[in-house]
């Protein structure tokens, strides 16, 4: 846990908390929104594509980045639009490790990532532009590596089933903290749940801490989905222990 912390304090500064309101350039001083934690949200594309009814081409075979979500704030100033052109030098690593599943072009899904969450995230020195925000969402994305963590503890797309304590286990051997992971519920007739999204939390500082700390802040997935996936699956949330939990293989939309 030690050398996990202060592998993410070399990030490379301990960002500042300051509150204001962003219009036409200028910043001044606000009180109105108060978060404690940031969510490094990842999800899984397979589920993502079963939840649009597999409407997907060539999904990517790894956990993708969701988003950076500070705590409970969302859409924290309007006034401040998403400008592609601040981010040109990371559109190959927004593409890759930050894709719109469901859709070629990811810009869209950006720009929704930024005025929900970047607006807020913003209140942070360290992540108060466009290009600091998207780059250090990245930068964090790599820095937990959620696909190799998985791997070492033997957790793999599989048609077998897991029990969902040993993928929380898995988790919290590397980081120390409890994460909450989402799933999709069982269909009728169907005993397994499927796993769908992770999230684990850091204080202002980057240090890894409990997502069940502050839980008053805490969001379903279905939340921050695209609509199209709200109204086919209504009901996807915090995973239940006592299920057997599916990481369904890429190979499982064609099924």
């Amino acid at each position: 846990m030690k050398s996990f912390v202060a592998h993410f304090l070399l990030l490379g500064c301990l960002c500042l908390a300051f509150r204001y309101g962003y219009t036409n350039g200028n910043i001044s001083v606000s009180s109105k929104y108060l978060w404690s934690k940031l969510i490094l949200t990842q999800h899984w594309p397979v589920t993502v594509c079963k939840m649009s009814n597999n409407h997907c081409k060539d999904p990517p075979k790894f956990w993708t980045l969701h988003g950076l979500w500070p705590g409970k704030a969302e859409m924290c100033n309007k006034s401040w639009p998403f400008n592609i052109s601040e981010v040109q030098d990371l559109l190959p690593e927004l593409e890759h490790w930050w894709p719109d599943v469901l859709h070629p072009n990811g810009s869209k899904f950006w720009r929704h990532e930024w005025l929900k969450h970047g607006t807020c995230a913003a209140e942070l020195e360290c992540l108060n532009s466009q290009h600091k925000y998207f780059s250090k969402s990245l930068e964090m994305y790599k820095k937990v590596d959620l696909n190799s963590v998985l791997v070492k503890f033997g957790i793999l797309p599989s048609a077998s089933y897991y029990q969902m304590k040993d993928i929380k286990a898995a988790i919290i051997n590397i980081f120390g903290v409890t994460p909450k992971i989402q799933c999709l519920p069982p269909n009728q007739g169907e005993s397994a749940q499927t796993l769908g999204q992770i999230e684990i939390c850091f204080t202002q500082e980057f240090i890894p801490r409990n997502c069940s700390e502050g839980e008053d802040e805490s969001r379903l997935l279905l939340k921050d989905a695209p609509v199209s996936w709200e109204l086919q699956h209504p009901d996807l949330s915090v995973c239940d222990n006592d299920l057997p939990t599916y990481y369904p293989p890429v190979e499982t939309i064609w099924a």
